[in-house]
């Protein structure tokens, strides 16, 4: 185990020790952000979030909340990116904790860690930052010298689920999410699956393999998709801040429902908003957009350095075939 988590320390740019091994992404968010609420509590009780971030994250502040805690959410721009002004206004001497993913799992959005470190130490210093990073890692280059804390997760890169990670800077001190620590296990309770770390370790070292020419490839495949579909009668919502691995569109004319179960009868398959959410309309888009329309007929593209060309024009295909019957179909 020691030589899977060395290897993964190195990819990541840490200190082995500072890796805590988790269930997944979930685990890692809540662990990471109650585990800083409940210890520095007496130190203040203001926490700040966006509506950028996953299920896990948003659950566990209104948890909080419900603890006593203040939240704050950071507006943002009509752009989809965090209001940096807002967000140094909102920090004050009370705030213990701020957390921002680092690409936004249903649109793709990019946040600017590494302004918001600076913000962060010119306005409280205190302030202890968190990331999920589950949809950067593989995909973008991460720099975790602009955080405390950083959730990943393993089958975001290919790897078998069940097995997540929680970068956590060595100098940190966190109240524990699951008891029972022993020495290998000081953060979380538990005994460590070691087949899934290996996999772990394994899956991020190929992630990192050719990272700049996968990433171009997907850029490439995005716009062709994008080319294709942006003279049709939909809203696309991910735009050049974006990362290229994920194109969201909002149908606008048709359920998404709809449209993902007719796609599936031609086995493609993609989703709404995320697979965590898949029934509920778009927290993110409701939050820039404020259009009922669009937050709720979106639908979220995956795109990958596996995928060829081949299946790109395909998709098009289908997807503008399927549209068009549905459209006629609904009028």
């Amino acid at each position: 185990m020691l030589k899977a988590t060395k290897q993964i320390a190195e990819c990541l740019g840490c200190n082995f020790r500072e890796i805590i091994y988790t269930s997944g992404a979930s685990e890692s968010n809540s662990t990471a952000i109650k585990g800083v609420a409940f210890k520095y509590k007496n130190r203040g009780k203001h926490i700040i979030t966006t509506k950028l971030e996953h299920k896990s994250v948003l659950e566990t502040f209104e948890y909080l909340e419900k603890c006593g805690f203040e939240v704050s959410y950071c507006p943002l721009n009509e752009d989809g990116m965090i209001d940096l002004k807002e967000l140094e206004n909102l920090i004050r001497e009370d705030t213990i904790l701020i957390s921002v993913c680092a690409v936004n799992s249903e649109v793709g959005y990019k946040s600017p860690l590494k302004t918001i470190r600076q913000i962060i130490n010119k306005k409280n210093n205190k302030v202890i930052f968190h990331s999920d990073m589950t949809q950067a890692l593989g995909k973008i280059k991460i720099n975790l010298s602009d955080v405390d804390l950083a959730s990943f997760s393993s089958h975001k890169i290919y790897a078998p689920k069940g097995i997540g990670i929680l970068y956590k800077k060595e100098s940190l001190e966190i109240e524990p999410l699951i008891y029972g620590l022993t020495d290998n296990c000081p953060y979380r309770g538990g005994t460590p699956a070691l087949p899934l770390i290996v996999s772990l370790s394994k899956a991020i070292r190929l992630s990192y393999e050719n990272l700049d020419e996968n990433y171009e490839k997907v850029r490439k495949l995005n716009d062709i998709l994008r080319t294709n579909l942006k003279d049709m009668n939909v809203h696309i919502n991910s735009n050049n801040l974006c990362i290229p691995h994920m194109f969201n569109l909002s149908l606008l004319k048709i359920k998404s429902e709809t449209f993902v179960r007719a796609l599936e009868k031609e086995e493609v398959y993609i989703s709404t908003t995320t697979a965590c959410s898949s029934l509920n309309a778009s927290t993110v888009l409701g939050a820039i957009y404020n259009d009922k329309e669009i937050s709720t007929t979106s639908i979220r593209i995956s795109i990958s350095p596996y995928t060829t060309l081949e299946e790109i024009n395909k998709f098009i295909k289908i997807f503008k075939d399927t549209y068009n019957y549905l459209l006629l179909k609904e009028n």
